[in-house]
């Protein structure tokens, strides 16, 4: 058998099935209306692989995915969709994770991260960075990497000081606010940019920010080296040190779905700067893109 072609960007993170229930109503706690309940491959890791595929990068996941039948249908689709799915780690004692969300005419309600196997995994999904098949410790990984919170703290804490990264491009996404200060080891990485909201950036910084550019200038204050803040539909904001702050405004569109919306906005920004993009473009060409994603433009 011919061994996989070298990916273009490694995807690091949660693999699952994303489980939302959308209502084309305002809702409140306790709410019980008619809807849609859908399931769709996703997680951190897995919507920005799929929205990177979509233009042609080869991507590669490194992640845990179960051997039930559950995971079986998640990598067959995966690999429907061009993805490389062949550094996966695959146990039979581990249940594939899944991400269930409620999401109203006013926003997401309500959402369960299920990623126990994820952590449970921890240190075992970077086995082919160590092990030659894709880098090894004489041979760091020196391409892209898309990386996100769903990984246990401490395994997150271990890529800051690994030798593993030390050459790898890091782009980091906390996967929701709650997961948010198991960056803070990244935070100071000299190659990782940081894509937080701005709830997500006042975790990082323990305090509260009123607008984008003020947390962005924090961040980069507290010893960031690139940060992106987004602020729903209001300014974001591009923070590199040594640099001024670049802004932009998001797009006004109808709002049909809101999960995977960072995710993709870090995929377009990624993916814009791959293609020779300066901050600004990029930052316009991310918000574009994750204003088509919660338009529903783009079917999962």
């Amino acid at each position: 058998m011919n061994p996989a072609p070298r990916p273009d960007i490694l995807c690091i993170g949660s693999v699952l099935w994303d489980i939302i229930g959308r209502a084309p109503v305002a809702m409140r706690p306790g709410s019980d209306v008619p809807g849609r309940i859908t399931r769709l491959p996703g997680g951190v890791a897995l919507n920005i692989a799929m929205t990177l595929g979509r233009f042609g990068l080869r991507v590669g996941l490194l992640s845990a995915v179960g051997q039930d039948a559950e995971g079986e249908d998640l990598v067959a689709h995966c690999r429907r969709l061009g993805l490389m799915t062949d550094w996966l780690y695959r146990s039979a004692d581990l249940a594939t994770d899944r991400y269930m969300a409620i999401e109203g005419a006013n926003g997401l309600i309500a959402a369960v991260a299920d990623a126990h196997s994820l952590e449970a995994a921890g240190p075992r999904i970077l086995t082919p960075l160590q092990d030659g098949r894709l880098a090894d410790g004489s041979a760091p990984w020196t391409g892209p990497v898309a990386l996100d919170g769903n990984l246990s703290a401490a395994l997150l804490a271990d890529i800051a000081g690994s030798a593993l990264f030390a050459q790898s491009d890091l782009r980091v996404a906390p996967a929701s606010p709650g997961k948010a200060e198991r960056l803070r080891p990244l935070m100071t990485h000299p190659r990782a940019t940081l894509y937080v909201n701005l709830e997500e950036a006042g975790l990082l910084c323990q305090t509260r920010f009123d607008a984008a550019p003020e947390a962005a200038a924090a961040l980069i204050a507290r010893g960031a080296r690139r940060v992106l803040v987004t602020d729903g539909g209001r300014p974001c904001a591009d923070g590199l040190a040594g640099q001024d702050i670049v802004t932009a405004t998001p797009p006004a569109v109808l709002v049909t779905r809101v999960t995977g919306a960072g995710d993709t906005f870090m995929a377009g920004h990624l993916l814009a700067e791959r293609r020779g993009a300066d901050r600004s473009a990029a930052l316009q060409a991310a918000l574009a893109a994750a204003a088509t994603h919660i338009s529903g433009d783009i079917g999962s």
